[in-house]
């Protein structure tokens, strides 16, 4: 049907309620998991489990996971990362928003055959699709291993109107008070927030903080971002280099 994100459940319930009743009731029940990490062993078991390493270094291992084109498309990531260093910011957003939007949107369900999934830019590109939180985290942590500030960055969730799906975009702040541009999987031109009223936002985040969007005022900052248990799994795992194998066909 298209590039959004079909995780309803996941913040359906932002859109009433008290914020902290809110925010509690759209925590993803994604429990820390102590993932032991082996330096020189792969461990490939049932579905849904992880390979774990303690540094994925070696594109040998990401070819074992995902094939051959998931190591070419993990090869030209890192080339993508070590020609924009040092270049404007401008340039490092359009040529990062351009390159994860030639992957593949799926569902969670299809890729992964879970509900829900955070995967890492790795497992991304490795499997070679995504939903949209997929698209919007990987550019965000591209753009983190390119020097982008995190203050200046947010994963932003919003209601994409004329589906009626909620979705989710990355946005760029070049100051604290300017508008963001919105870096998108189904709108895929980088534009002022302002000219994006089929989004309605619902809460952002990034690395430290949380906020709740406001009607016709600022977002008020709710806490810490690690009040979203999914993200800090995902942190977890990305600090692991932990790589997730495609479930059987």
């Amino acid at each position: 049907m298209g590039r959004y994100c079909s995780s309803a459940g996941t913040v359906a319930p932002l859109l009433s309620g008290r914020p902290w009743q809110c925010l509690r009731r759209v925590r993803i029940l994604c429990r820390r998991s102590s993932l032991k990490v082996l330096a020189s062993a792969l461990v490939i078991t049932m579905c849904g489990s992880l390979v774990a390493l303690s540094e994925i270094t070696d594109d040998s291992v990401v070819a074992a996971v995902y094939g051959e084109q998931g190591r070419k498309r993990v090869e030209q990531w890192r080339k993508l990362i070590a020609n924009l260093r040092g270049e404007p910011v401008t340039r490092q957003l359009h040529e990062v928003n351009e390159f994860f939007n030639r992957l593949a949107f799926r569902d969670d369900i299809e890729v992964w055959r879970v509900e829900d999934y955070w995967a890492t830019p790795r497992e991304f590109l490795g499997i070679g699709a995504g939903d949209c939180e997929d698209f919007a985290m990987a550019k965000y942590q591209t753009l983190l291993m390119l020097g982008v500030p995190d203050s200046a960055m947010r994963l932003n969730y919003v209601k994409y109107r004329p589906w009626n799906q909620f979705h989710m975009v990355l946005t760029w702040f070049s100051s604290p008070m300017a508008v963001p541009l919105v870096l998108d999987n189904i709108r895929t031109a980088i534009v002022p927030a302002t000219q994006r009223t089929d989004l309605l936002p619902i809460y952002s985040f990034n690395g430290s903080s949380l906020w709740l969007a406001q009607q016709g005022s600022a977002d008020s900052r709710v806490g810490d971002a690690s009040r979203l248990s999914q993200w800090d799994a995902w942190q977890m795992h990305l600090d692991n280099g932990a790589l997730r194998p495609p479930p059987p066909r």
